[in-house]
Formats: C-alpha cells, sequence, structure tokens
C-alpha cells in the first residue's frame, strides 16, 4: 500500500459517543505530530459538546456528548480544523532525567542482555544514549510511552507477564520504551529507574512532561539514586529541561 494512502486520515466511530481520527498505522514522528496539532487546535477553538480528547502515536479520540454534538457536524468540524492546522515541530521541550543501570534497579538487565546478543553494560550504554520521543500518556497514570529505542535493543515483550515492577521503572519491550510511574505486573522488561516522578498529585497539572517532549537518560549509580530519590520524595523536580 502506498504510504499516501496508508496515511488518510480516517474517522472511526468508538461506542455511540466517542470519534476516533487516525492519522496512520505507524509510530512515527510526523503522524504523531499531527495527532498534537489537533488536539491542540481543538483546545484553541473547543467545539460545544466536545466533552475530552486522548491522543495516541497516531490517532485522537474525541469523546463527545451526542445529545449536543452531532456526528456528521463534529467530522465537519473536525475536517475544517485539519484543512487549517499546520503539525508542528517533531519536539517540544526537551529534558534529562537520572537514571540508575545498577542490578538493584535494572532487575531485567541481564535477561534483555541475552534476547540482545550484547552484555549488560551494552543494553545501559545503548538505552541512556538514546533521544526518545514522548509519544503519548496511558495504561496507568503518568505512564509515558516513549519512541525512539535502539535497534539492538527492540526485543519482543515477555509472553507472560513478570511480577510487578518498582515506582519510576524504564522499560523496553515490543521496540518501544516507556517510563512506567506506578508498580504492576507487566510484559515488558525492567533495565533502569529513576528517582523522577513523572505524575504527583501535588504537582499542578498532575503531569511534568507532555506529548511531544524528548526525553534523555543520565546515568547515576544506586548511592546517588538514593539521594536524588529522597529530594524528589520531598516534591523537588529532578530532571534538567533545556532551553
Amino acid at each position: 500500500m502506498p504510504q499516501a494512502e496508508a496515511d488518510t486520515v480516517r474517522f472511526l466511530d468508538a461506542a455511540e459517543a466517542a470519534l476516533v481520527v487516525e492519522f496512520g498505522a505507524r509510530v512515527d514522528p510526523d503522524l504523531n505530530a499531527r495527532v498534537l496539532a489537533l488536539d491542540a487546535a481543538l483546545a484553541e477553538d473547543p467545539i460545544a459538546g466536545l466533552l475530552e480528547t486522548v491522543p495516541t502515536y497516531r490517532s485522537l479520540m474525541i469523546h463527545y456528548d451526542p445529545l449536543v454534538l452531532g456526528r456528521d457536524v463534529l467530522v465537519a468540524r473536525v475536517t475544517d480544523r485539519l484543512g487549517r492546522t499546520a503539525a508542528p515541530s517533531r519536539t517540544g521541550r526537551s529534558w534529562t532525567l537520572p537514571c540508575c543501570y545498577d542490578p538493584v534497579h535494572a532487575e531485567d538487565l541481564a535477561a534483555v542482555a541475552d534476547r540482545a546478543g550484547l552484555t549488560a553494560s551494552a543494553v545501559a550504554e545503548r538505552h541512556a544514549q538514546g533521544s526518545y520521543r514522548v509519544y503519548m500518556y496511558g495504561f496507568a497514570p503518568g505512564f509515558a510511552y516513549l519512541g525512539g529505542l535502539a535497534d539492538a535493543l527492540a526485543i519482543p515483550r515477555r509472553q507472560t507477564p513478570r511480577p510487578p515492577h518498582p515506582a519510576n521503572a524504564l522499560l523496553v519491550g515490543g521496540g518501544l520504551a516507556a517510563v512506567a510511574t506506578v508498580p504492576m505486573p507487566t510484559g515488558w522488561y525492567v533495565v533502569g529507574r529513576t528517582p523522577e516522578r513523572l505524575y504527583s498529585e501535588a504537582r499542578p497539572g498532575g503531569f511534568l512532561i507532555e506529548p511531544g517532549d524528548a526525553l534523555r537518560f543520565e546515568p547515576v549509580d544506586a548511592a546517588t539514586f538514593a539521594a536524588l530519590d529522597a529530594r524528589a520524595e520531598a516534591g523537588e523536580v529532578l530532571a534538567r529541561r533545556s532551553p
């Protein structure tokens, strides 16, 4: 299928009160930029009856009140926004987060090394050298789905979930990377941990970073991690934001 055809915008119904605007079928920065541009356009010029928007890698789900806003009218209004909206640059703000790859905080590092045919130190190095795009939040509060993982680390997810990982774990699996804020069982692999809290109920808005932002990880040792974790627990923001 030609790429232009594959990336044709589609309007898909999700039950009777949500519309999915799908921009393509790939995990791609350009598609994601179009998603975020539409999301921003609807926030700046809202439509009566629109309740909530949920951006993903390649689509925007729009929840609406069908008693106030008809589906055909919504499609027409969204189509108009698409015609007047230019996609933003691929990345927004840039952040550097501390990360510990010591075995105590990277319990699956050896397993990833075995699957990837690398040493554990090489896995940590490749992960830390990456530049990651924040594509979306989902699954749990502050769970950030990232793109930009090195091809060498693009291993499949587990066939069965592993026991709950710690808070703020750095994960890889299925060719993607993630930062998970809440302990939970997972099919991803834990390759490190950041002391930063991407989500905090005490923080205005809750979230530290936004979809479209860029992330890098700066390695620290276990002792430094412990000191930074205590500072983060007290409410300090550890991530460095680049101009």
